[in-house]
């Protein structure tokens, strides 16, 4: 497989040197990003990505292609456009690539779009490597990676990782199922050189994707990804699109430094915004989780206990941004006689005339009435056999090679989406909903590999995930102050293209196990990569609560019963709120990665607001951790600044020196299973230095 050979001097050098038709030097620093699209993109070079046509790699032919290069003029801030476009000069097949510079952050991203132009159908394609390229640095030494573990409902959901690439060994990664943060692996991964800095590769792909990266040698790292299965060929007309791709270069000594411009590079350019500002997801509660009993999840939930409890958590001063309206409102889904509930009966997608009238309009009103928004569950896809929509619409289904109930619903249909977006527009519209969550609790790998024609493996594939970001941005543009959860199963869908669209607020179904070391695993790795996500939390004691902690968070207190204690509720509450805002500044895990999941272990993290040089420090004393006291190093302080930190817990309040404290700062804690918060704050500059 060829790959672009991009190489990374020592010395400084002008921002793009070209030495030979597949290679060029960048200087030490992070290059210009707009000369950079131009280098690699340049007529008579091999661009940054590949593919097998009628048997041959792209680099042995791409250059004799009809070529054509358009900047785009009119761009949002920040943003530099260009499209490239390489058409086969006799069969007509054209390939563009349209690409987003962000000269700010360091990031390029790229989208690949195949075209049929011509009258007959293509050559076989195959192959297709939205990314292929190789990094050649100055200096040489050893090529680490961190990633993210996947979600795949256990303790280690989401662990950060980080690895020494072998030399001359690709390490392979994909996610499970169809689903693109199922499994080992998220679509996320900060490569550090040889002589420091390094590029973060992020994948949009809410499918399988597949991505391969090798320390070619000691000063050389290659970067390869695409669709995992795509083998076809294109009738006239036909176009497809491949994953998105992001590569951000950054500099630094650290991968954290890496980490973190990704993450103002997520807030600045791939969040959801409304009117005009990044829009932040919400604190929510639910309805009283399991209850009314006996059913399961909201199953036995009706209108007037909704609103009730509504009403109970404002009359007890609980105030969320959000009411959340969980699985089991649909028709039949409470129909306990029998046996049915919410995860049996999907595809009966109207209100339970018999527990809701016709209409979730009164409790949205009523919630409304209060200031609050009202986000409801919903999952198109999966739909079980023999609902009204398996029945109504038997030919929009996908069957399972191997059978069974649980059919999934074509969004490779264009009818069949488009129908859907009206369908849950008008839904959304005439029940007051404001934010919308979508689950989708189903593998679709086998659906989409039963459903393939011959010889065009991967195309159902391809239309499923187009007909799933349409269906998105229909909604996001038809109600412009709407928000969307990204529920898989938990967390399973999380990658470039989901994060520019919506959050994952639940962000895995580990919680349903109450294990709240796992709560702090989740959110300890995703906020390497994901700034926007959140969690639920059962109890409000200060080690439950603060294991939660995020940028978004959904409390499941029960207020009907004695247990709960409204004092200790509204002490979480507050606290949150005050410290809620730093989840989207700088963050900095302290304790490291290797011990994410132990039980017997402490963990720490500090979040830094550099604006202000203020910020956090949340740590936490396992349930089986014998020492009462570790060290971490605070990061992101001036040396020669002095810092006021505040015990929240205690009130207790000392000043340190930046330099003392990234030397290190003693964390003490008395017993296992219990947590601290310190809120630290620039206060003056030491005239010693």
């Amino acid at each position: 497989m060829w790959r672009l050979l991009l190489a990374v001097g020592l010395c400084v050098l002008p921002a793009v040197e070209a030495l030979a038709q597949n290679s060029f030097k960048l200087s030490r620093r992070a290059p210009d990003v707009e000369r950079w699209i131009k280098s690699a993109f340049a007529r008579g070079r091999v661009p940054p990505f590949s593919f097998v046509y009628d048997g041959q790699s792209s680099a042995s032919f791409i250059r004799s292609w009809t070529y054509q290069a358009v900047r785009h003029g009119r761009t949002a801030p920040g943003q530099v456009a260009y499209t490239f476009t390489y058409t086969h000069p006799q069969d007509g097949l054209r390939v563009s690539c349209d690409v987003t510079g962000y000269p700010d952050y360091g990031s390029v991203d790229w989208i690949l779009r195949v075209e049929n132009t011509g009258t007959t159908d293509s050559r076989p394609l195959q192959q297709v490597q939205a990314i292929d390229l190789s990094l050649r640095y100055g200096r040489p030494g050893r090529f680490l990676m961190n990633y993210l573990e996947g979600n795949q409902i256990s303790p280690a959901d989401f662990q950060p990782r980080q690895i020494t690439l072998p030399t001359g060994q690709p390490v392979g990664m994909s996610p499970e199922g169809g689903r693109s943060s199922q499994g080992k692996y998220t679509p996320f991964f900060c490569i550090t050189s040889p002589q420091g800095g390094g590029v973060v590769l992020s994948i949009g792909w809410t499918g399988n994707w597949l991505a391969e990266v090798c320390a070619q040698s000691d000063r050389e790292v290659s970067l390869v990804a695409g669709q995992k299965r795509i083998s076809l060929y294109l009738h006239p007309s036909e176009q497809i699109r491949t994953p998105r791709i992001n590569l951000m270069f950054w500099e630094g000594q650290d991968y954290l430094d890496g980490t973190n411009q990704f993450r103002r590079l997520v807030l600045a350019h791939n969040s959801r915004r409304v009117d005009g500002q990044v829009a932040w997801y919400p604190f929510s509660t639910g309805f009283n989780y399991h209850e009314p009993q006996p059913m399961q999840e909201y199953s036995c939930l009706t209108r007037q206990y909704a609103i009730a409890m509504v009403k109970r958590n404002y009359r007890f001063g609980i105030r969320p941004d959000v009411f959340w309206l969980d699985a089991g409102w649909h028709q039949d889904a409470g129909d306990y006689q029998y046996g049915r509930n919410w995860a049996n009966t999907t595809g009966n997608w109207t209100v339970d005339t018999t527990r809701f009238g016709h209409t979730l309009r009164p409790i949205a009103d009523e919630i409304h009435r209060h200031g609050a928004k009202f986000m409801v569950w919903f999952e198109p896809e999966r739909v079980v056999d023999g609902t009204q929509w398996a029945v109504e619409h038997f030919d929009w289904m996908l069957r399972h090679p191997k059978g069974g109930d649980w059919l999934l619903f074509n969004l490779a249909n264009r009818e069949a989406c488009d129908w859907l977006c009206r369908y849950y527009g008008d839904m959304i519209a005439r029940n007051g909903i404001d934010y919308y969550r979508q689950d989708c609790n189903i593998e679709p790998e086998k659906y989409w590999e039963a459903n393939d024609e011959p010889g065009r493996e991967g195309l159902t594939e391809i239309r499923y995930i187009e007909g799933l970001y349409r269906f998105w941005d229909y909604l996001l543009q038809r109600f412009p102050q709407l928000l969307i959860d990204n529920c898989a199963s938990g967390g399973r869908r999380i990658d470039w293209e989901t994060m520019g669209r919506s959050a994952p607020l639940w962000q895995s179904d580990y919680y349903h196990y109450y294990a709240t070391e796992g709560l702090q695993t989740q959110n300890y790795g995703l906020n390497l990569f994901v700034p926007f996500h959140g969690t639920g939390v059962v109890t409000a004691d200060a080690y439950a609560a603060r294991s939660s902690y995020s940028s978004a968070m959904v409390c499941h207190w029960k207020l009907t019963t004695k247990q709960t204690n409204l004092e200790t509720v509204h002490r979480c509450i507050d606290e949150y709120q005050s410290v809620r805002p730093y989840y989207i500044e700088d963050y900095y895990p302290l304790t490291g990665s290797n011990t994410a999941t132990d039980a017997n272990s402490w963990m720490a993290y500090q979040l830094h607001r550099r604006s202000d040089g203020t910020g956090i420090v949340v740590a936490f004393r396992r349930p089986e951790c014998q020492d009462s006291t570790t060290v971490v190093r605070l990061r992101g302080l001036r040396e020669g600044g002095s810092y006021e930190l505040v015990n929240a817990d205690t009130g207790e309040t000392t000043v340190c020196t930046g330099r003392s404290l990234s030397d290190g700062l003693v964390l003490r804690l008395g017993t296992p299973r219990s947590s601290l918060l310190f809120r630290y704050k620039e206060v003056g500059q030491q005239s010693s230095f």
